[in-house]
């Protein structure tokens, strides 16, 4: 997105094109804005877009009267260095991205001369995740200014077949149609070509052009079997989510922080939220319910079976919670994990789910010490789920822990709709159908994590690594599990398991990089000394191999001569980053800015009269 403080007097977008290609999952999307400066004399242009969080930027180039300009990924120490030397010598440099709920930024500017034109191309890249039944991928335009040349293009190649798609995204206007999408089989295509009237006509447009996303919902043909392996170049990708699996029942206990800094609406919409997962619970689940600020407060000593009384009963308590006090996290945790040991069902699956706002402020307070003791009382017996609420919690710290339990951390951001992300978390773990999972490639190298605690409904398991010596002919997958008092084994195939996929060749190598990339960084955060040193070095390898922005990575942005080179960082979940002293850049917006991006929260989705064309069908919207 160009920024014009002139109100676009000085420049036009006379091209904005997004093409995003998605294969295996695996999407790479290039943005591409051509400007031209209207001016009599030089002016400076910037460019400005948002991407998904868990992207990688590979590409930045910048074309100026047939010159290119290509970004260059450095170690961060060595951006660094050119970083400050430019600010030493009074310069302004360091381009920042500050992290959204589900998005951040890139920034850059650049000088053009009197009536010429220079054009933008932005690469990143993501593994698409999915979560409860589907995949989503969001496309996000703000050009601010309506562009003669606009185009949304998206191309989606997935094996097995696509079943069902959905055009989503908040591109809306209350009197325009909803954009409909058609099944294919195993391609789907959506183009967004809006008229520069049309692009005025989105809810949140006006005269500024378009102003939000699209986003593309679809999920492919699952069975019973050992899933669907794509081989190429060497490399492999498997995609393992098998369906007609019984459920489990589960043990579940929710650590609540009623602490003093949960006050008002956290803990307004914490009380709701648990009242409603309260109420999703199955009658063969067994759960428990901890508050704490200081000291811990059971509901119950034990577990208890989510029958209509005992819920009824647990509503009632939840509706009660009040805010007050300190926050001791490590004896909720330890009392929690207490708790699950001591009430083991043979066939069920455990899970640990805290939800806590800020620091541990009394008890035992030291961060590391806390984890060592949390790690010893799970003992790897069940997984622990982190919920970070608000921005002013220490995430690294929910994130290690949970890590370092088979678990993962999410962050739930301070808006109006905290309960529905509440929520949303809980139907993704609501559901287990698998314990214990553990895939097997023999025949195969270099692989990235095998090893799983939990297969949720609605998930998917992703595994790639190479292929020794490139034979296929000796490479053989397996997958083992517990399903229930069950050990169960996938290792039939069908027709669609091993298959030579030519069109992501490439595809297949960099989604190897990038979930390698992904779980060395988390390894990363769990290691110490020279095996955390060790793992660093490999993420760095593999960074500048392909490409890759990552926290240990940074693109030095070439300019023209004369120009300030600037330097782009892969921001952490949370961080933000001051406005570099001289520099005009550091760009910092709260969540407050992204109330538009709501993944797992769209109902409908609109877009700008005009065509919309889906799986070769043209869909024609008009007010």
């Amino acid at each position: 997105m160009p920024e014009n403080s002139a109100g676009g007097e000085d420049w036009d977008i006379c091209k904005y094109h997004i093409n995003s290609t998605v294969t295996d999952g695996y999407a790479i999307t290039i943005i591409t804005s051509r400007v031209v400066n209207r001016r009599d004399q030089p002016t400076e242009i910037e460019f400005h877009v948002k991407i998904p969080k868990n992207a990688f930027i590979s590409q930045f180039k910048m074309s100026i009267e047939g010159q290119m300009y290509d970004g260059v990924v450095k170690a961060k120490e060595e951006a660094q260095q050119q970083y400050s030397e430019a600010m030493s010598r009074g310069q302004s440099a360091g381009l920042v991205s500050s992290v959204g709920r589900s998005l951040e930024e890139f920034t850059t500017s650049v000088t053009v001369a009197a009536h010429q034109k220079v054009t933008f191309e932005l690469t990143h890249e993501e593994l698409l995740k999915r979560r409860l039944g589907q995949y989503e991928l969001q496309i996000y335009a703000r050009p601010m200014q309506p562009v003669n040349d606009f185009k949304i293009d998206v191309s989606i190649y997935e094996q097995p077949d696509i079943v069902f798609s959905v055009v989503k995204g908040g591109l809306n206007h209350p009197n325009l149609a909803t954009i409909g999408a058609a099944e294919s089989q195993n391609q789907l295509d959506v183009h967004f070509h809006p008229t520069v009237e049309q692009q005025t006509l989105c809810g949140a447009c006006g005269d500024d052009g378009l102003n939000g996303d699209l986003v593309i919902v679809y999920d492919v043909f699952r069975d019973d079997t050992l899933g669907h392996l794509k081989e190429s170049d060497g490399f492999f990708v498997h995609h393992f989510a098998p369906t007609g699996l019984a459920r489990i029942s589960k043990n579940v206990i929710f650590v609540i922080d009623q602490s003093g800094s949960m006050h008002g609406r956290k803990m307004r919409q914490t009380r709701a939220a648990l009242v409603h997962i309260l109420a999703d619970l199955a009658t063969d689940d067994y759960f428990g319910l901890i508050t704490f600020n200081h000291p811990v407060h059971p509901w119950k000593r034990e577990l208890v079976q989510a029958n209509e009384h005992n819920v009824g009963i647990a509503k009632e308590f939840a509706r009660t919670i009040e805010d007050s006090g300190l926050t001791d996290i490590n004896s909720a945790l330890l009392e929690g994990a207490k708790m699950l040991n001591q009430n083991p069902r043979d066939g069920s699956a455990s899970i640990l789910i805290l939800l806590t706002d800020g620091d541990p402020t009394t008890g035992e307070t030291n961060p590391v010490k806390i984890q060592k003791n949390v790690m010893r009382a799970i003992n790897k017996k069940f997984p622990l789920y982190c919920l970070g609420f608000g921005h002013d919690v220490n995430f690294e710290f929910l994130e290690k822990m949970s890590l370092e339990n088979s678990g993962v951390a999410r962050r739930i951001y301070d808006d109006a709709d905290a309960d529905l992300q509440l929520k949303g978390f809980y139907a993704e773990v609501a559901t287990p159908l698998l314990t214990n999972v553990m895939l097997i490639y023999e025949g195969g190298a270099n692989l990235t994590q095998t090893n799983f605690s939990h297969y949720y409904n609605g998930s998917e398991i992703v595994v790639a690594g190479q292929i020794t010596d490139n034979n296929i002919e000796t490479f053989s997958p397996r997958v083992v599990a517990i399903s229930g008092n069950k050990h169960v084994e996938f290792s039939e195939t069908n027709s669609s398991t091993v298959m030579t996929a030519s069109m992501s060749e490439s595809n297949t190598r960099r989604l190897w990089a990038y979930l390698t990339v992904k779980q060395l960084l988390d390894k990363e955060l769990q290691l110490d000394g020279e095996e955390k040193e060790r793992a660093k070095q490999e993420v760095l390898e593999l960074s500048l191999k392909y490409r890759f922005v990552t926290p240990h990575t940074s693109m030095v942005v070439t300019k023209p001569p004369g120009e300030n080179a600037q330097v782009l960082h892969k921001p952490k979940e949370g961080e933000k980053h001051p406005s570099p002293q001289g520099g005009s850049f550091g760009i910092v917006q709260s969540s407050a800015d992204y109330d538009a991006v709501k993944p797992l929260v769209y109902e409908s989705v609109s877009a700008p009269s005009g065509t919309v064309t889906v799986s070769g069908k043209t869909f024609t919207v008009s007010e």
